[in-house]
């Protein structure tokens, strides 16, 4: 694969902010993938829009043909990397089997703290703040067969501080988001299918 660009999947349900940094990040420089494909399961989903903008494909499964379509529409692309950016619906067994270890997902805390099912979004951020954390942070991890179980490949750290709000938690909590997994799955597509050429 070393002439050829991976093709990478982003699997999204919300407003698609992450998605669209991959897509700036990956198709508008000279990376190792670009980003061939979205894929939603929420029919308004404003990733929908985000990804049009740019004139990346998206494809819309519905939660319950999850299982069913999945696999299929990813080899349709021929999608050698998937990234998990605010994607709600838990990943079907095949297609974590198919792609094992080119799956990573994006989660808004220090995993294993404040992780599993139903910890997304601001369910996150009322339970930190609720702990009166003094740090947060955001973790990369592989998906598995768990929620929020796969082995973490990356965490950075901000400091929390006192009368931090879900805004200002959240704001923090993107710009790390936006600043690093880009980086961090550019780095790992070098390891992956290219040896560890780019340092």
């Amino acid at each position: 694969m070393n002439n050829q660009t991976i093709r990478i999947a982003v699997l999204a349900s919300g407003n698609g902010t992450n998605a669209e940094t991959l897509i700036k990040y990956f198709n508008y420089s000279n990376r190792h993938g670009k980003v061939v494909l979205v894929i939603t399961n929420r029919k308004k989903a404003g990733v929908i829009q985000r990804a049009s903008n740019y004139g990346v494909p998206v494809e819309y499964i519905p939660s319950s043909q999850i299982e069913e379509l999945l696999l299929l529409i990813l080899k349709q692309y021929n999608i050698d990397f998937i990234a998990l950016a605010g994607f709600l619906k838990k990943v079907p067994e095949n297609v974590i089997t198919e792609y094992r270890n080119r799956i990573v997902n994006l989660h808004p805390a220090l995993l294993p703290a404040y992780g599993g099912k139903g910890m997304y979004g601001e369910h996150v951020f009322k339970a930190i703040l609720k702990n009166q954390e003094n740090f947060s942070g955001i973790t990369i991890h592989h998906v598995n067969e768990e929620y929020d179980k796969g082995e973490i490949i990356a965490q950075f750290v901000f400091p929390l501080n006192p009368g931090e709000t879900l805004e200002t938690l959240a704001e923090k909590t993107h710009k790390a988001e936006h600043r690093f997994y880009p980086i961090v799955i550019d780095l790992l597509i070098a390891q992956l299918f290219l040896g560890t050429e780019r340092g």
